[in-house]
């Protein structure tokens, strides 16, 4: 049995950093849903809290599509 060290530490970073970013992008997408539209509750729906939720949501379909493409190469 012969075992190719240099794949599997392929494999091993690319998972590695695969993952890692996959939870930095969730991460900022719960920090931007977690903003508010303003300093005072009662603050315009305009400004800083509607980018930051569009970029959420952004995130969070980035999340959607990696875990789609990881069903993807399984099943294919």
């Amino acid at each position: 049995m012969n075992i190719d060290w240099a794949a599997l530490g392929q494999v091993f970073g690319v998972s590695l950093v695969a993952t890692l970013g996959l939870v930095a992008v969730f991460t900022l997408g719960i920090v931007g849903t977690s903003r508010k539209a303003g300093p005072a509750a009662t603050a315009p729906a305009a400004g800083p809290g509607v980018a930051a939720r569009t970029g959420a949501y952004a995130c969070f379909a980035l999340c959607a599509a990696a875990v789609g493409y990881g069903i993807y190469l399984i099943v294919a």
